[in-house]
């Protein structure tokens, strides 16, 4: 009769646990779908402050005003965590073209970040296509030399997971000067990295590695349509040259900063949980995607739970990074502090592959933690959460740190998340605002349950 009644009682408390997370589960979207403040934070940091490059008087602007909503909210702290950053700028708008017989053929075209600027007068130089870094190898130093390398890998149209066709294109816009200098290449030009055949430029970071200085070469992206064109006019013409001008530079390192705010936890104040997105964004649009809407869904994580007065056991804390698309020195600043305080970090979540309908999450974490997540899977169902998987997460909190942590990455549908990567489109008016408030009310859920359950 004893283990009779022991089992009658561990199964009524299963029962209670999983009913009281139904209802939990249940609070959050309701709230973040009726009241949340998630969409008109966006609309003011898109609409009234705009595009908020590092280093950038909208970066400013940008920290001023996510640090005041949040002390809106009554949390037990709101502060800043200072953060040197890099200042590139593009200058005046770019141009491109070719000639096509007599007619100048204009070119969507766009600097990449970090690029240098071509001379005033601009650049001029015939033109080699290449489709990967490896093919400057079997072309060598006499076809390269002089001339313009025009890297024109397309995302594979197969996967349906658009974030696999960007990771294999991406190195020709990375690398792609690095690699071409060391054939004497005097520019690059790279086709943007999305699906879609459009006349908006992409840009993107770049790197020249550790070349010196001198021998920098300018680097920008040329919108699809323009890619297609360029490609069909080279197998006319292989001698055709194409212009360029960029007038970009980078000057020195500026101040700038982390916004973060945090209620202390109640059980275990020394355990800390953070949320987060980047609030810097390129230069040529307001970022609402990338990475706007992930800035707002965290702080609606907080927003949330002061609403619905839910007391977490450990310390939430959201994390407003600085400087992810050009140097990544947010996410390392906040792990040198993490790391000098001694902070216990059990759980990191990010929000950084937009705002369209959430589908699931990536996590890194060992498999105890992965069964553990699957566990609540069906919470998630009634709100076609349904996709669980191991992978990347956000390069964020990548660099963070502790005795043992899981970080997971929001995952939302991704197939036009590159129609507005980095582009002049990425505007609040790509932004739906159901599918935004879905995906804060899905990042609240699954912090309410690693704060419920913690980890293993």
């Amino acid at each position: 009769m004893k283990k009779i009644a022991l089992s009658i009682l561990f199964f009524t408390s299963v029962i209670y646990s999983q009913s009281n997370d139904q209802i939990m589960l249940k609070n959050i979207y309701n709230f973040s779908l009726t009241n949340s403040k998630c969409y008109s934070w966006l609309d003011h940091l898109s609409n009234k402050i705009g595009s908020r490059l590092s280093g950038s008087v909208g970066a400013e602007k940008g920290v001023a005003y996510v640090k005041a909503q949040l002390e809106t909210l009554g949390l037990d702290k709101v502060y800043l965590q200072e953060v040197m950053v890099p200042k590139w700028v593009r200058g005046e708008k770019e141009t491109a073209y070719f000639m096509d017989n007599k007619t100048k053929v204009t070119i969507p075209i766009c600097a990449l970040g970090g690029s240098v600027a071509t001379s005033k007068s601009g650049l001029t130089a015939e033109v080699v296509e290449v489709k990967s870094l490896k093919e400057l190898e079997t072309l060598g130093e006499e076809k390269l030399k002089g001339k313009i390398i025009f890297y024109n890998r397309p995302f594979e149209p197969e996967n349906i997971d658009a974030f696999k066709s960007y990771g294999k294109c991406v190195d020709q816009r990375y690398y792609g000067a690095k690699e071409a200098t060391k054939y004497g290449a005097v520019g690059t030009i790279v086709r943007s990295m999305n699906f879609r055949l459009d006349d908006f430029p992409h840009t993107g970071a770049q790197s020249y590695g550790d070349l010196p200085k001198d021998n920098y070469i300018p680097t920008a992206a040329i919108s699809t349509n323009a890619a297609e064109l360029l490609s069909k006019k080279l197998k006319e013409n292989s001698r055709l040259k194409f212009y360029m001008k960029l007038s970009c530079q980078t000057l020195d390192d500026v101040l700038s900063y982390n916004v973060i705010g945090e209620i202390t936890g109640s059980v275990h104040p020394e355990k800390i949980m953070t949320v987060g997105g980047h609030l810097d964004s390129w230069d040529l649009a307001d970022g609402s995607h990338d990475d706007g809407a992930g800035v707002v869904q965290s702080m609606a994580v907080l927003e949330c739970f002061k609403k619905l007065n839910y007391k977490p056991k450990n310390t939430i804390r959201v994390v407003l990074f600085m400087n992810e698309e050009n140097g990544g020195r947010g996410g390392k600043k906040y792990e040198e502090v993490s790391k000098l305080n001694n902070e216990n970090h059990i759980f990191a979540l990010e929000s950084d592959s937009g705002g369209f309908s959430p589908r699931g999450f990536s996590f890194e974490c060992d498999e105890s933690n992965f069964q553990k997540v699957n566990s609540w899977k069906y919470l998630f169902e009634p709100y076609l959460i349904h996709n669980f998987l191991k992978g990347a997460t956000g390069s964020d909190i990548e660099p963070l740190t502790s005795k043992k942590i899981v970080k997971a990455g929001l995952q939302p549908d991704s197939q036009r998340y590159f129609d507005y990567h980095h582009a002049a489109n990425d505007t609040f008016d790509a932004v739906n605002k159901r599918e935004l408030e879905l995906g804060a009310a899905t990042m609240a859920s699954l912090m309410y349950l690693f704060d419920q359950y913690g980890i293993d």
